[in-house]
């Protein structure tokens, strides 16, 4: 006889486990911190080579008054100029990924723990289905 229960149990666990399980059960294999310096360092990592780009772009185009202008431009406050930018970008990014990572990781492990508890009622379902031995 089929066990309705069971089989609702077991077709919520698949279709977790199919959709946003599998990230949820990659997350799991990593302490917070340990995640969240990785996806903060990730998002660093990427911002620097975008702020790049974009200072390459901004060259490229003002390289004819670059060039022309060499001798009088003051090189000290361009550079400090580009560094201010680049600290205020990167701050932004890192506390961004550090609240966003943080939140995404504690909503996994909510959902990982509700995960859980259904896999133990489908383990006392069967404990209550087998023959004791």
């Amino acid at each position: 006889m089929l066990n309705y229960r069971k089989i609702r149990i077991m077709h919520k666990l698949a279709v977790y486990e199919n959709k946003e399980g599998k990230e949820d059960i990659q997350l799991s294999k990593y302490y917070k911190t340990d995640y969240v310096r990785y996806q903060v360092l990730k998002s660093i990592i990427c911002a620097t080579v975008g702020y790049a780009l974009i200072l390459l772009l901004i060259f490229l185009y003002q390289s004819e008054y670059l060039v022309r202008n060499a001798v009088n431009l003051d090189y000290k406050t361009i550079g400090l100029y580009i560094l201010g930018i680049y600290i205020i970008i990167i701050t932004i990014y890192g506390f961004g990924s550090l609240i966003g990572y943080s939140l995404k990781y504690d909503a996994s492990r909510k959902k990982l723990g509700r995960y859980y508890k259904l896999l133990n009622r489908l383990n006392k379902i069967y404990k209550e289905e087998s023959p004791e031995s």
